[in-house]
């Protein structure tokens, strides 16, 4: 019985180990089924590409130079919120996020820093990427500027655009479109990115680099052999050198006493060399510069702040007010819904290009001040002065007033007042003062 039960129980484990699989060399589960419903499955077709050069155009300083003045002056533009509803009337800043998003934009970089580094990648690559980081609820929380090498178009199933960013430590990110605010010049050929500086500048850039080797290299020239001693005898090695030294000893030393003059017998013949490096002389580098100052848009005299007031206004108008006009808008689809812009809901940037005018002009800016279409506040930011408790409110003076009396006498006259209020209008030409229940 003992033997019956012993081959019972081998004949069931052999059927057990033929049908199943030992559990500690268990397959590992499939990981790809369960992330098709998490992972946004993309597009495997190559889209349009964006390369950034290789940082060398930062390292001039005739490119930083000539980048800097449009830097600064977008790095101190101020962001500001603007809700334009008819129900509602115009309010400015009316909600706090945005004005704190626009100011502090992120926890490392203020507005300013930000802007600064945007524009410069801006300037350097006419692309410049900034990305919109928002809640559960899909507002705007946060932003950060995107430095990156290279830059790839992407379509999922649907048709959705997204810019996947290859990252200067080697790592990568995907992003849609939508949370990109996308900034860009010299858009010509492709549909998505602003074309490329490099082709245009690199020849100039090889020929400014050529002239500065040049020079350093005949710099570095300026110090080999000078004079050479030709010796009609034949010499022992150490011979030649032992009088080369010593006519350098005798005659080329700053200590000699014969004061610059030299004398050799028959048996050498002392020969001077002249260095003969060729330098390009100064309105060829000239030229060249003045064509880098063209290819930004730029002049020597915005690059040295040695502007006018109207120099300084023609420079803005051209190169940094299409800018500003270009951020009014990205920032404005990129931080509010369709629904949202729908209530008058918009961004703005305000440039206070008046701190370049001259004081003759500031000054004149007094009779706006008067008419109500300037705020007292508004005139001392001009002036670099603190603001007044109270100069947010627009004033008139009291002489522009009596346009607005006499239209409301002339309103109120019917043929009972007519005598009353000819008189009333009479005193107010002569400026004199009427009392409230004379009108």
């Amino acid at each position: 019985i003992l033997k019956e039960r012993k081959r019972v129980i081998i004949n069931f484990l052999i059927i057990i180990q033929g049908n199943m699989k030992p559990f500690w060399k268990r397959e590992p589960t499939e990981k790809t089924a369960k992330k098709e419903k998490n992972v946004l499955q993309m597009v495997t077709t190559t889209g349009e590409l964006h390369y950034a050069w290789n940082g060398k155009l930062y390292e001039s300083d005739i490119v930083r130079a000539c980048i800097r003045p449009k830097v600064k002056a977008i790095g101190k533009l101020t962001g500001k919120h603007i809700r334009d509803d008819p129900a509602g009337g115009l309010k400015v800043n009316p909600d706090a996020n945005i004005r704190f998003l626009l100011s502090e934009p992120n926890p490392y970089m203020t507005a300013q820093q930000m802007q600064e580094k945007v524009a410069t990648q801006l300037c350097l690559n006419n692309n410049a990427f900034i990305l919109i980081v928002r809640d559960e609820n899909g507002k705007a929380m946060q932003m950060y500027p995107i430095p990156c090498t290279m830059v790839e178009t992407k379509y999922n199933d649907t048709g959705e655009l997204f810019l996947k960013f290859q990252y200067r430590n080697g790592k990568s990110g995907t992003f849609p479109y939508k949370d990109i605010i996308h900034l860009k010049q010299d858009y010509n050929e492709n549909d998505i990115f602003g074309e490329s500086p490099v082709e245009a500048i690199a020849p100039m850039m090889d020929v400014i680099g050529t002239i500065d080797r040049g020079i350093i290299r005949a710099i570095k020239n300026s110090g080999v052999v000078r004079w050479l001693l030709n010796f009609k005898t034949s010499m022992r090695d150490e011979d030649i050198k032992s009088n080369v030294e010593k006519f350098v000893r005798n005659y080329l030393a700053v200590e000699t006493d014969t004061f610059g003059a030299a004398g050799v017998d028959a048996k050498a013949d002392v020969q001077r060399i002249e260095p003969k490096d060729y330098v390009p002389n100064a309105a060829q580098t000239d030229r060249t510069i003045e064509r880098i100052y063209s290819f930004f848009n730029t002049n020597k005299k915005i690059v040295q702040s040695d502007y006018t007031e109207n120099e300084w206004t023609a420079y803005y108008e051209a190169e940094i007010e299409p800018i500003v006009v270009q951020m009014h808008q990205t920032y404005t689809v990129g931080i509010f819904s369709r629904k949202e812009r729908g209530f008058g809901n918009r961004i703005v940037f305000e440039a206070n290009n008046l701190q370049c005018a001259s004081l003759t002009t500031k000054l004149a800016f007094q009779a706006m001040v008067d008419r109500g279409a300037m705020t007292p506040n508004e005139w001392r930011e001009t002036m670099n002065m603190t603001p007044i408790p109270g100069g947010d409110q627009p004033i008139r003076r009291l002489d522009t007033q009596v346009v607005n009396l006499l239209k409301d006498c002339l309103n109120k006259i019917n043929t009972e007042n007519y005598a009353a209020m000819t008189q009333v209008m009479v005193m107010l030409l002569k400026g004199k003062e009427v009392k409230e229940d004379e009108t």
